[in-house]
């Protein structure tokens, strides 16, 4: 059994776009499961366990595989990490329906290991309304790449005063052409868009808040445009690219979760 320490929680009041992205977009299976067993696993034979958690081994009985190409069982084992209680007891989870967000152990069928801290959350219809929609997206033969940083950025001024154009290029994890592109005309607000592939669009728009495209975007882009990046060599367009660059992030909003990464 992989001996990954994973906390278990009950989902939070609202878990955000950001939080079931990352949940799913780290995971090989999401299965709806519903706990048959729970064993504690001795301290001393769990190492990395914090203080107020106890590891248990537990074995459940899938009622459903919402994502993954992986064959699964009628039944599943794997090791969570829960909180104890109030009065210093390990809750008991039987019967409880959970939701697993999860990756395959080579080697050993019917064994899965939870992708994180928060693998494991209380099921809820609810929660799965908004997760089926994500997993979705990410499954999509158009879903858009991962982003992992800015390659280029350039401004140019227009002829007109207050007239610009800046593309900023970025990186993408498996090196399809992604690109922004921020347009300025004299007496208009800013304008600004994605292309996602080889041709710019100049009719490109941003995308929609809580997609997956958004959440590429908003979750990955770093706060400030890198100096290196930055193509101009003329301070003021050098200048005008950081603005827009900035204009496009303020654009995005934050990228909020409510659940930690590890």
């Amino acid at each position: 059994m992989a001996p990954t320490p994973i906390a278990a929680q009950d989902a939070p009041v609202q878990l955000s776009y950001a939080d079931l992205a990352d949940l799913g977009d780290s995971s090989e299976l999401v299965i709806r499961a519903q706990i048959q067993r729970q064993i504690v696993v001795e301290p001393e034979r769990a190492p990395g366990l914090l203080p107020g958690f106890a590891r248990l081994y537990i074995e459940a009985r899938t009622l459903a595989l919402m994502t993954g190409s992986a064959p699964i069982g009628e039944s599943l084992r794997y090791l969570v990490d829960v909180p104890l209680d109030s009065k210093g007891k390990v809750p008991k989870l039987k019967k409880q329906e959970v939701l697993l967000f999860a990756r395959t152990v080579s080697d050993r069928p019917g064994e899965v290991q939870l992708v994180g801290p928060e693998g494991q959350l209380a099921y809820s219809p609810e929660l799965e309304a908004r997760v089926r929609p994500v997993l979705a997206a990410l499954a999509s033969p158009e879903a858009p790449p991962t982003i992992t940083g800015v390659r280029d950025a350039l401004s140019v001024a227009g002829n007109l005063a207050g007239e610009s154009e800046t593309q900023i290029f970025l990186e993408t994890r498996d090196r399809s052409p992604v690109s922004l592109t921020v347009l300025r005309r004299p007496g208009r607000e800013p304008v600004w868009g994605v292309s996602w592939g080889e041709i710019i669009d100049q009719a490109a728009r941003p995308p929609e808040p809580n997609t997956l495209a958004w959440y590429r975007l908003a979750c990955a882009l770093p706060q400030r445009l890198p100096s290196s990046a930055n193509l101009s060599r003329v301070p003021a367009e050098r200048a005008q690219a950081q603005r827009d660059y900035a204009f496009v992030l303020a654009s995005l909003g934050p990228c909020v979760r409510s659940i930690r990464r590890d």
